[in-house]
């Protein structure tokens, strides 16, 4: 085995997205934690992507009150026509106070808080089909009734 390691992968901004969130379901505590659904309403996507974010779900599990772990689901729509289905599996960190103000729907801090996700889209739109072939991140902030994500081209 080599002792040289391979270069680091570089990050390339595609675009920004506000998404719209309604009120969440709550499940309660279960076994494996508390268990919430947030209903992505819609949004705004702008940079190499621009257009709109249709409806679609955020899954989320909240453990020992300080960790999140997040699955996103739902649909982009292109200004050219294109859609572009998005699949974000993202960990939100905080501490507890933090975390407790972010489920009663409170603003807070971005700089209290990890949000980052690994982003996957799939189209079957051959203008965007590199979207296909290619691996994103994404740095996130949630505000009571929005979230805003920064999504990277992992290069």
């Amino acid at each position: 085995m080599s002792d040289l390691a391979l270069p680091p992968p570089v990050l390339e901004h595609l675009c920004n997205l506000a998404v719209e969130v309604g009120v969440p379901l709550d499940a309660g505590p279960t076994p494996l934690g508390q268990r919430r659904l947030v209903p992505i309403l819609g949004g705004t996507v702008g940079g190499r992507l621009s257009g709109r974010v249709l409806t679609g779900a955020d899954f989320q599990m909240i453990h020992g009150g300080t960790l999140a772990r997040l699955e996103a689901r739902y649909m982009l729509e292109l200004d050219d026509g294109a859609r572009v289905f998005v699949q974000n599996n993202a960990l939100r960190a905080a501490s507890a106070e933090v975390t407790a103000r972010l489920l009663r729907g409170e603003p807070v801090d971005p700089k209290e808080v990890y949000f980052r996700g690994q982003v996957s889209m799939e189209t079957g739109d051959p203008r965007w089909a590199w979207l296909n072939e290619r691996q994103f991140l994404c740095v996130g902030q949630r505000l009571p009734a929005q979230v805003l994500m920064s999504f990277y081209v992992v290069q």
